[in-house]
């Protein structure tokens, strides 16, 4: 049958062409000159078909023998747009351009023409789709598992400065043209109720029952996540929440119309919205049903695809593993015991021992979110089995502790998956309940050893790890770098596709003036395209001679985007007093998103695009200086991007950043990085050479002694281009008629209490940023230091972070698709 379709999808031109008119004219019912969301819909519809052949055959190839394979628990897929990479991966994106250019059609407006599918916050969700893409061209046996939100990460909109938040119903022109529901795989999850003790009339042994709890269906929609051009295509399975009453005909037909649906929306409201706002208490229900409805759909479903194809599960632990993406699946511990011993009617620590042998965790933050918790009575309301599993595995762990440090009742206490304030710590309890823990960085996971999870890495050394992150180069320079992609072909041939080391190859032609000019004349374009997204967007034009200095990221203190404002300030300043000899023209270009109940975040967006205003109109400033504040930050505005950027902005506080991803799409596609020693930034230096490297600022240790006597008004006082901006932000020039707006971030800053030191780094800061002005004026060098980046980003690959946690945690075999 596999065979036959094969034969019927083909890949040519023509095949291409013939299969899109069919899905446009026939089953979407429009024509070439439609709006060109439904030309999309119909190319991915005939790009799927092509999908569909192999993924079958990858799906048959994992089950036709007893091979070991691996979950991927994530709550945040940011997958962004798939007809690019997908078109990419299956080896057709030439052909489909083709296709569309003999119907008078262009292939990228088609492409721009589909939603970002943002089921993600940030980095944590783009490294997971990273890791996906990865696993499939590795051909590993890797299936993910995520939440269909039906509202994705917010749609940002500027209004007078301001953030305000829109919603993202990337769902909301009909269905996902990628996705397959899978219904027959529905599971229910349970909430509320209460847990019952019986004997169990056949064991004699004591059991637990979940009763009167609410069902909630969770149900698939499978998403193809196909390798290059390897025939692989695996699964990203995403769960939908449902009621398994539907709609209460009855109370319709009484005329209660409002509650013949309660029970379903009540129940879609779990997958309704991305990562709700947890600031109220509603919200942090919310976000915990979540979690839950995640992880227990998602092992309910491994489990069912076991036993139905080998029965017994004496075997099951050897066979699979399950990775934990940050803290919020961490609850897959207590579901999966809950599951061993309630269901499958197992002794505790025959149980236990699978479930640790199988469990992985890694740990992505060193913020105080890195230890999630939820209050004990939440969790007695919404999971009280659950609840009654961790309080087992706290127990018999405590007892552990207890062994290996007597009478030391401080350790106990500070180890405690139960704190002292009634609440349930969720690392300590992925902890607990893996055999892998595992940083994103190496600065990061050593700081994890000697910091945050000190009591637990003496406890169990053997456990911890690290895997450095990485980036898919499919995605972030041969699909968003196409200029760039065309020119390495053409010179070391396709391999760095799917060996990124091959790259190296080039830094041999750095010293070659015609390779330099070709170089140049990608980033050129690349920062003209950039130019005219800006304009369109912002009504900003941009000179692209002018340095691109980029920070986009998470709105976020740690981040510093204040202290990149700052020294725009400072800028500003120098021109404003004709300090402007040896002036090197800038851009500098912010993007990013605040959390919704994130003040201070909010407020710097609010500040960035004053200081914008004022020095956009500024005739004084012209091309010397401009600020743009790019709205709606998502994947495909990335994608637009860092092809563009010349200056790559990875200014942290040491010690905050546990890895970055940013920094390596930077550094991939040509940027010179400017950072702190924090997170990767540590491993770039080291392998892009330090005079590659714009280095500034304090240093881990360096921040942490200076927290105890810190006083930034000595920083102030002894810096003469501080006091200028210093001077400007208080006296309101950059609010005049808005006056007292900014004071919280000047007290912010200001005072002793500022755990992100920004004023300490300023001078050292505004050194470096002076010395990548001076290089940018020296076109020729500044170009082979371009070429030198990207040469060298070979180990920022996904595709070696892959095989690193296979080859230490998962152990799977690569399955050939012939």
């Amino acid at each position: 049958m596999v065979e036959k379709l094969l034969s019927t999808t083909g890949m040519s031109v023509e095949d291409i062409e013939e299969d899109f008119l069919k899905y446009l004219c026939h089953t979407i019912g429009r024509n070439l000159s439609s709006e060109k969301y439904y030309i999309f819909k119909a190319l991915s519809y005939a790009t799927r078909d092509r999908l569909m052949v192999y993924w079958k055959k990858t799906w048959e190839a994992y089950n036709r023998q007893k091979t070991k394979k691996a979950y991927y628990l994530s709550m945040e897929f940011l997958i962004g747009r798939s007809l690019t990479n997908n078109l990419l991966n299956l080896g057709i994106d030439s052909e489909a351009k083709q296709a569309m250019y003999e119907l008078g059609l262009n292939l990228e407006e088609i492409e721009h023409a589909e939603r970002d599918a943002g089921l993600g916050n940030g980095g944590l969700g783009r490294l997971a789709a990273c890791f996906m893409d990865s696993c499939a061209t590795l051909q590993l046996p890797v299936m993910g598992y995520g939440l269909r939100y039906e509202y994705g990460m917010f749609r940002q909109v500027i209004e007078e400065g301001y953030q305000v938040e829109k919603p993202d119903h990337w769902l909301g022109e009909g269905p996902y043209p990628w996705e397959v529901q899978r219904a027959e795989y529905t599971q229910i999850v349970k909430f509320g109720g209460e847990s019952r003790l019986y004997v169990d009339p056949q064991t004699k042994q004591m059991t637990a029952h979940w009763e009167d709890a609410e069902m909630i269906e969770a149900v698939p929609y499978d998403v193809p996540i196909p390798g290059y051009k390897n025939h692989t295509v695996n699964t990203l399975r995403l769960w939908s929440a449902s009621s398994p009453d539907g709609f209460n005909l009855s109370e319709f037909n009484a005329g209660s119309y409002t509650e013949a649906v309660e029970a379903e929306a009540k129940a879609e409201n779990i997958t309704m919205v991305l990562y709700p706002n947890d600031s109220s208490e509603n919200g942090k229900q919310l976000r915990l049903k979540q979690q839950y409805f995640l992880v227990s759909a998602s092992l309910q479903d491994v489990l069912d695809q076991w036993k139905r194809q080998y029965g017994s599960l004496d075997d099951f632990a050897d066979f699979n593993s399950f990775q934990l993406n940050d803290t919020h699946p961490s609850l897959a511990v207590a579901e999966l015991m809950r599951l061993l011993v309630d269901r499958e009617k197992m002794q505790w620590d025959d149980a236990w021992r699978m479930t640790t042998k199988m469990m992985a965790y890694t740990n992505h933050t060193l913020l105080p979110e890195a230890l999630e918790k939820w209050p004990v009575e939440l969790f007695k309301k919404l999971l009280p089995r659950p609840l009654e599993i961790i309080y087992e595995i706290n127990s018999r762990f405590l007892s552990e502790v207890s062994m290996r440090w007597p009478a030391d009742l401080e350790r106990q206490r500070r180890m405690s998956i139960i704190d002292e304030h009634n609440n349930v710590c969720m690392a300590y309890l992925a902890i607990v309940g893996s055999h892998s823990v595992n940083g994103v960085a190496r600065l990061h996971s050593n700081l994890l050893k000697e910091g945050l999870f000190n009591d637990f890495y003496q406890l169990w050394p053997h456990k911890f790890n690290n895997k450095t992150n990485g980036v898919t180069q499919r995605r972030w320079l041969a699909g968003c770098n196409p200029k760039l992609r065309e020119l390495l072909n053409g010179k070391i041939g396709e391999q760095w596709v799917t060996h990124l080391d091959e790259l190296s190859k080039i830094e041999s032609l750095a010293s070659d003036k015609v390779f330099r000019d070709l170089w140049y004349q990608v980033k050129q374009h690349n920062k003209q395209v950039l130019a005219d997204a800006v304009f369109e967007h912002t009504g900003v034009t941009l000179n692209i001679e002018s340095l691109f200095d980029v920070q986009v990221k998470r709105i976020h203190e740690y981040k510093r985007q204040l202290l990149n404002v700052l020294h725009v300030i400072h800028l500003y300043a120098r021109i404003k007093r004709g300090d402007t000899e040896n002036w090197t023209n800038r851009v500098v270009l912010f993007g990013g998103k605040a959390a919704p109940g994130y003040a201070m975040a909010k407020k710097l967006i609010k500040l960035i695009n004053n200081v914008a205003h004022v020095v956009n109109n500024d005739p004084q400033v012209g091309d010397k200086l401009k600020v743009v504040f790019y709205p709606n930050y998502r994947v495909s505005v990335m994608e637009r991007i860092c092809p563009a950027a010349d200056l790559s902005e990875q200014i942290s506080t040491a010690g905050k950043e546990a890895s970055g991803t940013g920094n390596m799409k930077f550094m991939m596609n040509g940027a010179l990085t400017i950072g702190t020693l924090d997170g990767a930034n540590v491993e770039i230096r080291e392998a892009v050479g330090e005079e590659n490297f714009f280095l500034f600022g304090l240093q881990t240790h360096e921040v942490e002694e200076l927290r105890h006597h810190y006083h930034p008004q000595s920083y102030i006082d002894r810096s003469f281009n501080l006091q200028e901006v210093m001077k400007l932000l208080t006296v309101g020039h950059f609010n005049q008629f808005e006056p007292g707006i900014f004071d919280d971030v000047i007290h912010s800053m200001t005072s002793p209490s500022d755990s992100w030191v920004t004023l300490a780094d300023f001078d050292s800061y505004v050194e470096a940023q002076e010395q990548a002005a001076a290089l940018y004026r020296d076109r020729e060098l500044w170009i082979k230091k371009s070429i030198i980046n990207t040469a060298r980003s070979g180990i920022f690959s996904t595709d070696r972070t892959m095989r690193d946690y296979n080859e230490d945690i998962w152990k799977l075999e690569p399955i050939t698709i012939k």
